[in-house]
């Protein structure tokens, strides 16, 4: 784990880094980050005592699809948090989100980088930020005083194992631990499209390749491989 005190953002280290030839498993974490990014380029409050970290992983011809990753990183991130708050009421939300008690607890940017993808993790541990369009919270105000070095150690051994499981063994292992990870079917969720159109629906699982399955109020179901989605 190569720790910084300070840079912009770690992402954007991680793929200078990637386009230099750095080989798979390196982790970059910074105790704050000056110009952090989430997804759709929105910017990531990053003050120090949160977890703001970056790792890559090198692309093989027999790898599951490059998309899935997201679904690989949100079940490591889960895990890591169960080992260090025991008892709290976490749900995946798709494709990658971390609820606490139904509030937004962290963030996963995906981003390609020639033959790897680099792979973006914050956490919301000692602080969260106040958004307009959703809840969030963090792990402190939950009772759990965790050290971000400490976390991120937990994290990147739980990444390591389930990028072995998702070469090993394809998507299905994942994909049955993000199920029983998820808010429970019938959840009510909106889902805002590339297009700005908002769809609205019943949580209805995942289709065998990962995309996120919604019951419309008309009975049919949509299949959504893009989108921000949020609960109602």
């Amino acid at each position: 784990m190569r720790t910084v005190a300070e840079t912009g953002s770690t992402n954007a280290d991680m793929a200078a880094l990637a386009r230099s030839g750095l080989g798979e498993g390196v982790w970059l974490r910074a105790e704050r980050q000056t110009a952090g990014r989430g997804r759709q380029g929105r910017n990531w409050a990053s003050p120090p005592g949160n977890l703001y970290a970056s790792t890559l992983v090198r692309l093989r011809p027999t790898d599951p699809s490059p998309a899935t990753l997201g679904l690989v990183a949100a079940v490591a991130l889960d895990e890591a948090v169960r080992v260090h708050a025991r008892d709290v009421p976490l749900a995946i939300k798709w494709p990658n989100d971390l609820l606490l008690g139904g509030a937004k607890l962290s963030g996963i940017l995906l981003e390609r980088v020639e033959d790897a993808v680099v792979l973006g993790i914050g956490v919301n541990l000692a602080h969260h930020p106040d958004l307009a369009d959703r809840p969030t919270t963090s792990l402190a105000e939950h009772g759990a005083v965790v050290d971000p070095g400490d976390f991120a150690d937990t994290l990147a051994e739980a990444v390591a194992r389930w990028l072995a499981t998702w070469r090993g063994g394809g998507l299905a292992p994942i994909r049955a631990r993000w199920l029983d990870r998820a808010h429970p079917p019938g959840t009510a969720l909106a889902a805002r499209l590339p297009d700005g159109s908002v769809l609205e629906g019943l949580f209805a699982g995942l289709d065998g390749d990962g995309a996120l399955t919604l019951r419309l109020a008309s009975g049919g179901t949509r299949v959504i491989h893009a989108a921000d989605v949020f609960q109602v």
